[in-house]
């Protein structure tokens, strides 16, 4: 795909849009963000400057997305989903917004929060169930169902998912070291939790 086959929209100064998809009025789109085919943003949505919206993708109403992320194809992020900055969402993952739902029972009321932070990655075909909070620099593996909050930094995989690991901010895997192969960053394990030492 190329990017000359996205137009400007002048509600949105900077971005660029598909003629296929739509923007619905009362949504807000930062700067440098490209939205490709046939995505849907609903009303009183927020996406932040940067970001890479997929083809597919269906997001609001009332979805907050950060600055520099990026949701690949097939993705629906909804009310409830909370999305920090330089988030990653692999293509055709999927967010609940409810525990228990029936067709013919309303639970509108009973949505319940998810909280993605800053430079989470979720893999392609992962379930996120909702009211978990997964961590910074976190890590879900492709195909991983989530069932409860992933600490900073964790790998997780599997049904339900669990730690299998730790990954760096540059999405390196950590060895029993807990230095990171890419850029020599180190970590430590303190009261279970991983956190940078040095730079």
């Amino acid at each position: 795909m190329s990017a000359s086959e996205l137009r400007e929209d002048p509600r949105f100064p900077g971005a660029r849009i598909h003629e296929s998809a739509y923007v619905d009025q009362g949504a807000e789109i930062g700067a440098d963000t490209r939205i490709w085919h046939f995505s849907h943003v609903l009303p009183h949505t927020r996406i932040g400057a940067r970001c890479s919206i997929g083809q597919n993708v269906m997001i609001g109403p009332k979805v907050s997305v950060g600055d520099g992320c990026k949701i690949q194809n097939n993705v629906s992020l909804y009310e409830g989903v909370e999305i920090e900055d330089d988030v990653f969402c692999g293509p055709s993952c999927v967010f609940t917004n409810v525990m228990n739902p029936r067709a013919a029972v309303e639970r509108k009321h009973e949505f319940r929060t998810t909280r993605v932070r800053r430079g989470a990655t979720i893999g392609a075909n992962a379930t996120i169930v909702c009211g978990v909070e997964l961590g910074p620099w976190c890590f879900v593996a492709a195909g991983a169902v989530v069932t409860r909050d992933v600490p900073a930094f964790a790998l997780v995989a599997g049904v339900p998912a669990r730690r299998i690991g730790w990954m760096s901010h540059d999405g390196e895997r950590l060895g029993p070291d807990l230095v990171c192969p890419r850029t020599g960053r180190r970590y430590a394990v303190v009261d279970g939790a991983l956190g940078e030492v040095s730079r």
